[in-house]
């Protein structure tokens, strides 16, 4: 089995070193100072407070990699349309891709069934470049949980979780998923195969959508966002009709909206990836995470003035910082 982890910043790096470790064969896609590290020194993880260093076959030219079994995609969701062309080398008509990408994700109403069977989400792939570029039944769904950093080039620090949620389009468990969620066990991750992975993704996304755009424009954390009174209110209003879109959907959500506050905020005082981008100059995900919502209200004629409200904000806010 043939592993590719495209975009192997903080959290490809951290599945690419625990593959590694497990024997598997595994290539790594960067580039910039990360990847000359990789390439000089190997890969280093630093969990638990032990630091170990596997050596890598990493690349910035996906021809040099080959053909693989599993593409596993982990960049940031708008820098993927522009990379497709870069993937071709990599896909056979066997390959499956793995979307670990946060948001609303580009194959969303493929095999959903209904009325909205087959609908492009624009906002996540303009000019259907995924959707065209790598075709839908190669998708393979990923929701991402473990949270981790590049501290420094060629070195991750894992912060905390490690499961991976499968699952495909059409809530089959299927060979391919079943052959990756083993690889993956036997990394010493969780790769649960889920047969309703969109609740999965509508529950992270919940948090995404609110917590990240308010947090990068007040620059509180997660403790203090969602326990003053004020923003919990906003995030609790975007929660609701986020909730209203999902259920339009067929999502099924397995807590309420203050539950979901609350768990934001027992994570303590975390800075969201979000305010992290702002901070340190890097383009900011606000039509994955905000954005595509506001287009699944409008799909789904679900009103989302809460939504609206704060996707201004937050739009300008990236364009005054030229993140946008």
């Amino acid at each position: 089995m043939k592993i590719c982890i495209f975009g192997a910043g903080a959290i490809g790096g951290y599945m690419g070193v625990k593959l590694a470790q497990a024997g598997a064969d595994v290539s790594l896609v960067a580039r910039g100072p990360h990847l000359a590290a990789m390439q000089q020194n190997g890969l280093t993880l630093i969990e638990d407070g032990q630091e170990t260093t596997v050596p890598v076959t990493a690349s910035d030219d996906a021809s040099a990699l080959g053909p693989q079994d599993y593409v596993i995609v982990t960049l940031k969701a708008h820098s993927v349309p522009a990379v497709v062309p870069m993937m071709q080398p990599l896909i056979a008509d066997h390959t499956a891709i793995v979307s670990g990408v946060n948001g609303v994700p580009w194959w969303y109403f493929h095999k959903i069934g209904g009325p909205l069977e087959g609908t492009r989400v624009q906002s996540v792939d303009p000019g259907d470049a995924q959707w065209n570029g790598f075709g839908p039944d190669r998708v393979l769904g990923c929701v991402v949980y473990p949270a981790a950093e590049v501290s420094t080039p060629g070195t991750i620090r894992h912060i905390e979780g490690n499961r991976f949620s499968l699952g495909e389009p059409d809530g089959s468990k299927s060979d391919r998923a079943l052959a990756l969620s083993k690889a993956l066990m036997a990394a010493g991750l969780k790769a649960p195969v889920r047969p309703r992975l969109r609740d999965e993704i509508w529950v992270k996304l919940w948090g995404n959508l609110s917590f990240n755009p308010i947090s990068a424009l007040t620059h509180a954390t997660l403790d203090v966002l969602c326990t003053d009174p004020g923003t919990r209110a906003v995030t609790r209003g975007m929660m609701v009709e986020a909730q209203q879109i999902g259920e339009a959907l067929g999502v099924k959500f397995p807590i309420d909206v203050e539950r979901r506050i609350d768990g934001g905020a027992a994570v303590g005082a975390h800075r969201t990836s979000m305010l992290q981008d702002l901070d340190a100059g890097r383009p900011m995900e606000i039509d994955a995470l905000v954005r595509s919502v506001q287009e699944l209200g409008r799909i789904t004629q679900t009103p989302t003035p809460t939504i609206d409200t704060v996707l201004a904000l937050i739009q300008l806010r990236g364009r005054t910082a030229g993140l946008y």
